[in-house]
């Protein structure tokens, strides 16, 4: 195994959409390397499907401060408000950029970009829902990530492709003094690059894949949060994950929000519209956790369809043909490629599907990521995009304020590297700083162990869908947490049977099994510790929102023996006072 050596002033991990925003503001600032486990527009912010919100006010009436109101309440208000403020006032700029970047959005009969309804969006401070996601068809992400690596082509961004970042040094090894370097796994060669630098974003999107149904990429494994939480960075708000409720039955695959802005309804097997149950003014376009638990509750009361009463309907057949031709022509393929059935003629199965991660890196407003609950800055360091927490979500992210959410902080994280770089250099690597991964992938090519990769995984998908995703109870979450233990044990004794160096994916997915149990345990421990309900998390056994003790974000730390030591940093509030979530 060859060790390489390069030296730049920034490194960004991770080529999705927040990733290669943050470059396109680094080009021809400083020296910047784009590190990249895919082939960049393989990211998986290509498979976000239904728009990006802004107040473009195009087709309604609407204002960034209702689009404030809708981020804070859909959050449950643990969002940081100022956050939000500032996410909801870039929006309109950030979308008018991609307009000019060459984005292909769809156009009203007037020419300006077109706008439609979608999950938690209102006007006039909840009063009706109102057209804000803007929107390519259903192809939106996959539209954004194309935009945006052309745009970095264009500006002669350096990628390294297929590289694995396994680790990051800091200057003595503390967080607190700087950022030194990264360690990456070249996968084409099995060689080890170690990439000297002075700032470092970290990009690199969620970890879905500890649940066993979930609209992730196989790639979503949480390694920023996971390496960076080895390294003494905390995890904020682990505890809240969106379980999105239109996915592909048993399969998990997306079918976007946009189905139910552009009229799709939500039936149980009877055929009732059993939204207008819950959520009376906003129905089927309520947010995702409420729309996720009305569902599990439909089912819970057997109301669920099938012969085993546990999938539900999405039903498109009362729109026109046409319709769902120009709008929603992925979603209509993936039912047909998947489920063998035309959903402009039959009812589609769905059931929820793990989808995105609320919480991450602890960040500020400038993706610098922040290391305590006084909010001290790790020098050099920073995060966007799903692997962070700013917090403009809260505990349930509203529908298309996730692209949003990339464009406008990675922007911000690479302009905030930029400007931290200008009169810096490398600080320098101390000598064989890449041995410990070096060691740690030697000892899984070379080891006796008997557990497989596969069977660990597969396990700790199945104990946390049964026991840590929409519904939870202590009881449950100390069942599952027992299981990661016990998992983690089993870890150390895995084997990998591929002895190749070139592109050996078992060894990869090895790797990244330590991550998924990492960031698994975080999740589990935060929410054992949460004893009341909100956004995201929810538990059986605590059903109700407590404000008096639990409006503050958690903050997870691993300690050297492995254990979690939790802490807990206030929310940051605005005018939006808390009340009761009612659509």
């Amino acid at each position: 195994m060859e060790v390489h050596r390069h030296t730049f002033d920034a490194v960004i991990v991770g080529a999705g959409g927040a990733g290669l925003r943050a470059a396109i503001e680094t080009a021809g600032k400083c020296r910047t390397a784009v590190i990249s486990k895919l082939y960049p527009t393989r990211s998986h912010t290509g498979a976000a499907q239904g728009g990006m919100c802004a107040a473009l006010a195009n087709v309604e009436e609407d204002s960034w401060e209702w689009h404030t109101f809708d981020t804070v309440k859909g959050g449950d208000y643990l969002v940081d408000q100022p956050a939000a403020e500032i996410m909801c006032r870039e929006a309109v700029d950030a979308v008018i950029e991609l307009e000019h970047f060459g984005l292909p959005f769809n156009r009203t009969p007037e020419g300006k970009i077109d706008q439609r309804r979608f999950g938690g969006h209102t006007r006039n401070h909840g009063e009706a829902p109102v057209k804000r996601a803007c929107y390519a068809a259903d192809r939106t992400g996959h539209m954004i990530l194309q935009t945006l690596y052309q745009q970095c082509v264009a500006r002669g961004v350096a990628f390294f492709d297929e590289f694995q970042v396994l680790d990051v040094a800091f200057v003595d090894g503390d967080p607190h003094n700087g950022v030194a370097g990264v360690i990456a796994h070249e996968l084409a060669t099995g060689d080890l690059h170690v990439f000297e630098c002075a700032a470092a974003l970290f990009a690199t999107g969620g970890f879905g894949r500890i649940f066993k149904v979930s609209s992730n990429a196989h790639t979503l494994t949480g390694d920023g949060p996971g390496l960076l939480w080895r390294r003494q960075v905390p995890l904020e708000d682990m505890e809240f994950f969106q379980f999105h409720p239109t996915g592909i039955n048993k399969l998990g695959i997306l079918l976007s929000e946009a189905a139910r802005g552009e009229g799709g309804i939500l039936r149980n097997e009877g055929g009732e519209r059993f939204m207008e149950r819950y959520a009376p003014t906003v129905k089927d376009l309520a947010p995702r956790d409420m729309v996720s638990r009305a569902m599990l509750t439909e089912i819970r009361e057997g109301r669920g369809a099938g012969p085993d009463k546990d999938f539900l309907y999405l039903d498109l057949t009362h729109l026109p043909a046409s319709q769902i031709d120009e709008k929603l022509p992925d979603i209509a393929d993936f039912v047909r490629t998947y489920q063998g059935i035309e959903p402009k003629t039959d009812l589609i199965p769905i059931q929820p599907t793990a989808h995105y991660a609320m919480g991450g890196i602890p960040t500020n407003v400038s993706a610098e990521v922040i290391l305590d609950a006084d909010e001290t800055v790790a020098p050099g360091l920073y995060a966007a995009g799903e692997c962070a927490c700013v917090s403009v979500h809260g505990a349930n992210r509203l529908g298309t304020n996730s692209l949003l959410d990339i464009v406008v902080f990675g922007r911000r994280g690479g302009a905030a590297m930029a400007t931290y770089v200008k009169d810096r250099q490398p600080p320098g690597l101390a000598a064989g700083v890449e041995q410990p991964i070096k060691a740690t992938i030697e000892a899984l090519l070379g080891g006796a162990g008997t557990e497989r990769v596969a069977d660990i995984r597969s396990e700790l998908q199945a104990e946390m869908t049964l026991n840590a995703s929409v519904f939870r109870t202590d009881e449950s979450l100390r069942s599952v947490g027992a299981t990661i233990d016990r998992l983690k044990e089993r870890y150390t004794s895995i084997s990998v049977t591929d002895q190749s160096r070139r592109f050996n994916y078992e060894l990869s997915e090895a790797l990244e099994l330590g991550y998924l149990l990492d960031v698994a345990q975080a999740l589990v421990a935060a929410a054992l510790a949460r004893t009341e309900s909100r956004g995201g998390h929810f538990r059986d056994d605590h059903p109700l929102r407590d404000d008096a003790n639990w409006l503050r974000h958690s903050l997870a730390y691993r300690q050297p023996d492995g254990s979690i030591r939790l802490d807990y940093k206030p929310v940051t509030m605005g005018p939006y006072i808390p009340m009761e979530r009612k659509y």
